[in-house]
């Protein structure tokens, strides 16, 4: 990824970690970085030189090419296994127990920044199938067993568990009755 046309205050994810542009010149950027989020994500593991997934924002009006990816990472994923299938790689990938309420087969997840479609599901495991593209454009393909990668859930599985959960304590949630009452059954 160029430098150039870059802002200060810019968005640019870095393997899917949300980070805003406080310095740049024509090669390079600089952000910061809180402790947070070298706690919560794999930042903290890079070294000088290490290759990452670089995204800029999203305008309006451009095409969504995967899922809405937001930049907020949920957490973090080891890589448990990996498979060659035909042209593609199998990648499971061990998941904290916290975000398998968001996890759906077929649903989306961003690894690393990267989105991609859960192509099965496991207590305790997602795997992704990798096509030689993603491979060869994204660090996946250099992965190993053990890497940690960044998981970002689907934005809309979170608003949805939200919304079903009830979670303040004046409603009860979306319940089959709320959704009779008002014609939606």
């Amino acid at each position: 990824m160029a430098a150039s046309g870059l802002e200060v205050g810019e968005s640019i994810a870095v393997n899917g970690v949300c980070l805003t542009v406080t310095a740049f010149d024509s090669g390079t950027f600089t952000v910061d970085v809180m402790l947070e989020t070298l706690k919560k994500t794999n930042l903290g593991l890079l070294q000088p030189g290490s290759r990452v997934n670089l995204e800029r924002a999203l305008r309006l009006g451009d095409r969504v090419g995967g899922h809405l990816v937001t930049g907020h990472v949920d957490g973090t994923g080891v890589v448990a296994r990996l498979k060659e299938r035909g042209i593609a790689t199998e990648m499971w990938v061990e998941v904290p127990p916290e975000l398998e309420k968001y996890l759906v087969p077929r649903g989306s997840v961003a690894l690393d920044g990267v989105s991609l479609t859960i192509a099965d599901l496991q207590p305790g495991a997602l795997m992704v199938s990798l096509i030689p593209h993603t491979k060869e454009i994204t660090t996946l393909g250099e992965k190993k067993i053990g890497d940690i990668l960044n998981i970002e859930t689907d934005i809309l599985g979170k608003y949805v568990h939200h919304l079903f959960s009830g979670r303040e304590t004046s409603r009860e949630g979306i319940t089959e009755s709320f959704l009779a009452e008002h014609g939606f059954l």
